[in-house]
């Protein structure tokens, strides 16, 4: 059980006691655990979501070709935790997924109306050119207009390095494990 416990605070970083519940809730099976202590993680960031972060850091990423490059604002609670190696890590790998995958937002949400309904203009000009029922086009725009939000949304885009997790999984994880708020408050991208 120790073994097991070691091996996974090195994978997931979280805390001893953390991982022997979660270990003794999934009965020995480490991929059970590390299931149930991402959830825990996910359930931390929600309870320190509204705390305010004042401290942070501002980072740059600039690709190999020198040609595009991106520079973040990424928010925490504290200066000891915006001084903490694993926080400058994260800003560094957010801000070259925002150099690779070029998203326009930081959530779905601040995608405005203007260009999602310029989008639906088209969307609805496709759906009848392919024939589709009046009836079902409410719920077919609804489902394009979702994706389009989260295509253009930093938070809901697959990480660059791990695209079975979004940049908003990844930021939950770090909060579950740093113990902190932690909030992207800007980002620039520049390409020649």
């Amino acid at each position: 059980m120790l073994d097991k416990i070691k091996k996974l605070r090195e994978q997931t970083g979280a805390g001893m006691v953390d991982i022997k519940k979660a270990l003794e809730e999934a009965n020995g099976d480490e991929t059970k655990a590390i299931e149930i202590l991402r959830k825990r993680g996910k359930e931390k960031a929600l309870k320190k979501s509204e705390r305010s972060t004042q401290e942070g850091v501002v980072v740059s990423y600039i690709h190999s070709n020198k040609k595009v490059g991106a520079i973040i604002k990424l928010l925490c609670e504290t200066d000891f935790v915006a001084k903490n190696e694993e926080f400058g890590k994260l800003a560094q790998d957010i801000a070259m997924h925002i150099t690779a995958m070029n998203p326009k937002y930081i959530k779905p949400e601040d995608v405005s109306s203007e260009i999602v309904d310029k989008e639906k203009e088209i969307w609805i000009e496709q759906l009848k050119n392919e024939g589709k029922s009046e009836n079902l086009m409410p719920n077919i725009l609804a489902g394009k207009e979702k994706k389009f939000r989260e295509e253009l949304s930093l938070m809901t885009q697959p990480f660059v390095k791990n695209p079975d997790q979004t940049i908003g999984d990844l930021v939950k994880e770090k909060i579950g494990k740093i113990g902190e708020n932690i909030q992207v408050g800007k980002f620039y991208r520049i390409e020649l």
